[in-house]
């Protein structure tokens, strides 16, 4: 079943806030990206614009639409919200022989290129590992950024080569085009 994160629920709950009780969110996954990061889409919609062929769901009391051509890729997804963007992580497959080598990766995003990147309001989450590469996203002050290739580079690669020496390569998934709030960028 999909799961929206507090953070997101509490995000989504401000944005539901003006539509009443006849508030739901949308969610779709689209063409491109990679198969470890889909584009995605989130909408706010009313409860009577549910469109024909959209699986209701119930989420802790959030009604969730999606296209029935979504709705089987998002079980098991996760909704989070954090360095003020959304995010939807799909799960990888159980018996997918990477989850030790994503555990791994995942604790040193954590522990090491998180609290780094975090003092330029960045983030960088593990969209997944497939035959030891790396597919990160980037997001908050990172998505945008005119160094984020120079932060992958010289800082994330680096830091996971050295943590975690199999891996065969790290590669960004990231839509920087839609970056909103960069580091050095407007506010």
């Amino acid at each position: 079943m999909l799961t929206v994160t507090d953070s997101a629920r509490e995000r989504i709950t401000e944005l539901l806030d003006d539509f009443g009780a006849d508030g739901a969110l949308r969610v779709a996954l689209q063409e491109g990206g990679s198969p470890l990061a889909p584009h995605f889409e989130l909408e706010l919609v009313e409860r009577q614009d549910r469109e024909p062929g959209d699986v209701s769901l119930d989420v802790g009391g959030m009604t969730v639409f999606a296209d029935a051509a979504s709705a089987p890729r998002l079980q098991d997804a996760i909704v989070d919200f954090a360095a003020g963007v959304f995010e939807l992580a799909l799960p990888a497959a159980a018996d997918s022989p990477g989850d030790d080598l994503a555990a791994r990766v995942a604790a040193v995003l954590e522990q090491r290129v998180n609290p780094a990147v975090a003092a330029h309001g960045g983030r960088i989450a593990l969209a997944g590992v497939q035959d030891n590469v790396v597919y990160v996203r980037m997001s908050g002050g990172c998505q945008g950024c005119g160094l984020a290739a120079v932060t992958l580079r010289q800082g994330v690669e680096r830091m996971l080569r050295e943590a975690v020496p199999e891996i065969a390569g790290v590669r960004d998934v990231t839509d920087h085009a839609d970056g909103r709030n960069p580091f050095y960028g407007k506010e």
